[in-house]
């Protein structure tokens, strides 16, 4: 194993740490609505993500949001993502490049109109080894949205890939 590592004293001073929470606007049953149309097109969406007489008839009591529902959708500002902004840079000064390793998502509390989101990341942790594209860092982040009642609404794992 060569000493080159893209791992900075700065990696290992966020791992494990919580950024501060950046919040959605509050969501709308037209947010909602308008989720489910374009998600399920050309299908109509079930009805507990639109009509509000039937949905009060289900266990949710009320309009809900498809679990994939993303409330930071349209933001004005994208946050960076939390490692790329914290990787070395390649030998040669040049920046590293990423790509997406893949997510997985685990949902919790249903959203519903009203809800305001907030969400919080953090580094969890790394590994490096040599592959068909040099030098390889995979980064495993977690991202944890929650209600404004504490409720955890999705938990996602992501791995972000840096040569």
């Amino acid at each position: 194993m060569s000493d080159l590592t893209y791992v900075t004293p700065e990696m290992e001073s966020a791992q494990g740490q919580w950024s501060e929470p950046r919040f959605a606007p509050p969501i709308t049953a037209t947010d909602i609505r308008r989720w489910a149309m374009a998600t399920h097109y050309p299908e109509k969406p079930p009805r507990v993500y639109w009509d509000e007489e039937y949905a009060q008839t289900t266990r949710w009591g009320g309009i809900i949001a498809p679990p994939d529902f993303n409330p930071f959708a349209w933001p004005l500002e994208r946050p960076a993502a939390l490692a790329a902004n914290l990787a070395g840079a390649r030998p040669d000064g040049k920046p590293l490049t990423g790509m997406n390793g893949g997510q997985t998502d685990t949902y919790g509390a249903p959203m519903r109109p009203g809800d305001v989101i907030s969400a919080r990341q953090r580094l969890v942790d790394w590994n490096e080894r040599e592959g068909r594209l040099g030098h390889t860092l995979y980064v495993r982040n977690e991202i944890e949205w929650r209600n404004q009642n504490d409720e955890v609404v999705k938990t996602r794992m992501s791995i972000g890939i840096r040569y």
